[in-house]
């Protein structure tokens, strides 16, 4: 907890993180869309991702985001607007500390910030290194080939062809939506 610092009081408690709220999210006319019950990592746990990264070695900020983008197999980036004020409430909280080396902030875990760690309990399942999910690193690759392949036609300027991709990846979400419904 953070003594004397009001504005940061239930930081910890609170869950903040850097996560969408569950839901729905209005996108204009009127539609709403469900970006999906499942948060991709669960509230409030980038400040203990942080702590774990930070308790292998110091790091700066830019460095935890690109480190975070290669353990979560590009699925989740955080954003510096994120990260930087969480590292920044983990040093006024005593849990990080920092130096300067060549212009950057480069923080390490403070005794105070390992017990934390350790009050938490279990590591995040999604941080170690192997454990990608290879499923979804191929979806990730199945995506980007249909992009380049939907890109090629487009690029062809013809009208027919763009109809017939524009038809068949209509026809694809309708059955990717069908099998969400499934559940």
């Amino acid at each position: 907890m953070f003594l004397g610092l009001h504005r940061h009081r239930h930081f910890f408690e609170s869950g903040c993180d850097d996560m969408p709220p569950k839901g729905r999210h209005h996108h204009g006319r009127g539609k709403r869309r469900d970006w999906g019950d499942e948060r991709r990592t669960p509230r409030g746990d980038i400040k203990y991702i942080l702590l774990e990264l930070l308790a292998e070695e110091p790091r700066h900020g830019y460095e935890l985001i690109k480190e975070l983008e290669a353990r979560y197999g590009g699925f989740w980036k955080p954003s510096p607007g994120s990260v930087y004020p969480t590292l920044q409430l983990l040093e006024e909280g005593g849990y990080l500390t920092f130096e300067q080396i060549e212009g950057r902030k480069v923080y390490t875990i403070t005794d105070t910030g390992r017990e934390l760690l350790s009050e938490r309990g279990d590591r995040l399942p999604s941080m170690d290194r192997g454990n990608r999910p290879q499923q979804l690193i191929e979806l990730k690759e199945a995506i980007a080939d249909v992009g380049a392949a939907v890109m090629q036609v487009a690029r062809s300027n013809n009208a027919d062809k763009v109809t017939r991709v524009r038809e068949t990846l209509n026809r694809v979400k309708r059955e990717i939506y069908s099998i969400l419904a499934e559940e």
